[in-house]
């Protein structure tokens, strides 16, 4: 590192003996205990303007040197046109939810292979066939809202998040009801129990590094949800050997990947009790992976759409306008109407330019990648950044909040979603990066999509949805600072707004009718 900064190459705060460490320790000061890192590099950038959009800082011995590719031309080079190989640490981070193999850290063939496997499951004309068993749940959630607005009460709205998208994902991939809204499920709580114990091993508390309590817990979440899953994957298979479900109907992420299994094994796999062990102890990790996965970040974006729209209320009566257009104005049939016509929420260009500019304001996940000896980063100046031995930290709230190519990178215009090409609030290409970008991109991110898309659809006509940061901190005074760029809905190291986003809900002034 000390060799890159004298090359003139910008690192953060740089001191020969401690690195970024102190620099980095000053910037982390002045932000709430529980912020989630996401915001690191945005604000490294900010208290230390002369780094520019690219640059390394250095937390050794904790962790790699970080060099954070923070513009669309050099995120591009790390995840499109190298793909560099997923950072190590996320496989430590993962093994207690998936195992040891996860989509998001397998390399080469394997990885190839079982992103192949799951990709029909997660396409947008397979999601819908699914939409339908969206609207069950979520029916339920606008129920609960109801509940919630009749009595009035101050409510977490990340709870009820997480209960509705654990249950969405649950019917996409297993085909199973969780009812997490409704009742307690074991295996639900056993992922639950499982998340804050996760660890990338790279943190600067060294405690909470090594704690030793966190093998056995560990140990006794995965039992249960091993159990829970393997028993719901025997049961689909049983099922598709007997005949009781074909291969053509079932339409869950494990039919579809069994459906693919019976092709490869060139029908031996019909006559066979048994599947492979290693092909099912891979497919049980990945159906953990995604029932983790596709739930939590799904819940943030839901949180930060209504933390958002209460602030603009102009835009709610637009997207209510949009809904009575599209859907007609009696809110009661959309249920209905949506299951079996799915194809109009593809016809809400407002709808889908809230939810682009909610995503380009929240980004609740990067990509950190493995920089190698044969990869040198070019920036938009020329300046050439090696990455031999680096986290490479392609970092979304970095670029999506850059004025460089955001006009009014903090204002909530979903306008720049509607323009035509030539406008100036029309996004530069690459700019835009929630879901990544290349063959590493998120592949539930049309679920997602679809997942906000309903939401919006069934609440926002029924119910105004508005946060409750001062009364909660009235009702829970403590000291400290709470906000980030000014923002109290920050998120927090845990996923999800700060203090899981209190609400109150009340029925819509003019519902539609």
């Amino acid at each position: 590192m000390i060799a890159l900064k004298k090359s003139g190459l910008p690192v953060a705060s740089f001191h020969s003996v401690f690195g970024s460490l102190l620099g980095v320790k000053n910037v982390v000061a002045k932000l709430p205990r529980d912020v989630n890192p996401q915001y690191f590099p945005l604000q490294i950038r900010a208290a230390f303007p002369d780094v520019g959009s690219v640059f390394y800082f250095d937390n050794w011995p904790f962790i790699s040197p970080i060099l954070v590719v923070g513009s669309p031309a050099t995120a591009y080079q790390a995840t499109q046109d190298h793909s560099l190989p997923k950072y190590p640490a996320l496989r430590n981070f993962f093994r207690p939810i998936a195992g040891e193999h996860d989509l998001v850290s397998m390399e080469g063939p394997l990885w190839k292979k079982w992103r192949g496997i799951f990709n029909p499951g997660f396409s947008a004309s397979h999601l819908s066939s699914l939409v339908p068993q969206m609207v069950q749940e979520m029916v339920i959630f606008c129920n609960i809202l109801q509940e919630k607005a009749e009595k009035q009460e101050l409510i977490y709205m990340k709870d009820l998040t997480d209960n509705l998208t654990v249950d969405i994902i649950g019917s996409m991939v297993l085909d199973t009801r969780f009812s997490a809204q409704s009742s307690n499920n074991v295996m639900v709580s056993a992922l639950r129990r499982q998340v804050p114990w996760l660890s990338f091993g790279t943190e600067l508390n060294l405690w909470q590094r090594w704690h030793p309590i966190r093998p056995f817990v560990h140990w006794y979440n995965t039992r249960i949800m091993n159990q829970y899953v393997t028993k719901e994957v025997d049961a689909r298979w049983a099922a598709i050997r007997s005949g009781n479900i074909t291969v053509t109907e079932g339409r869950s992420v494990v039919d579809l990947a069994l459906k693919n299994y019976m092709k490869t094994q060139s029908g031996l796999a019909a006559q066979t009790e048994e599947l492979d062990k290693t092909f099912k102890s891979i497919l049980i990790g990945q159906i953990k992976l995604f029932l983790f996965s596709g739930h939590d970040t799904t819940s943030t974006s839901v949180c930060y759409l209504f933390h958002i729209l209460c602030q603009h209320p102009d835009t709610v009566e637009r997207l209510r306008e949009e809904h009575d257009d599209v859907l007609t104005s009696k809110v009661d049939d959309a249920p209905a109407l949506l299951s079996q016509f799915p194809h109009l929420l593809n016809q809400l260009p407002l709808t889908f330019a809230v939810i682009k500019e909610t995503l380009r304001l929240f980004p609740v996940a990067s990509s950190t990648r493995f920089g190698t000896p044969e990869l040198t980063i070019t920036s938009e100046t020329g300046a050439r950044f090696p990455t031999d031995g680096c986290l490479v930290w392609s970092n979304p709230q970095a670029i999506q909040r850059d004025a460089n190519y955001w006009p009014s990178p903090d204002s909530f215009i979903p306008e720049r979603w509607l323009v035509p090409e030539k406008h100036r609030l029309y996004p530069v290409k690459g700019a835009y990066r929630p879901f990544e970008f290349g063959p590493r991109n998120c592949i539930g991110q049309e679920l997602a999509v679809s997942e906000m898309k309903l939401i919006l659809v069934m609440t926002i006509r029924r119910f105004d949805i508005r946060s409750c940061y001062e009364e909660w901190d009235t009702l829970h005074p403590t000291t400290g600072i709470k906000t980030v760029s000014n923002e109290r809905a920050y998120m927090t190291i845990s996923g999800g707004p700060s203090a899981k986003l209190p609400c109150r809900v009340d029925f819509a002034q003019k519902p539609s009718r």
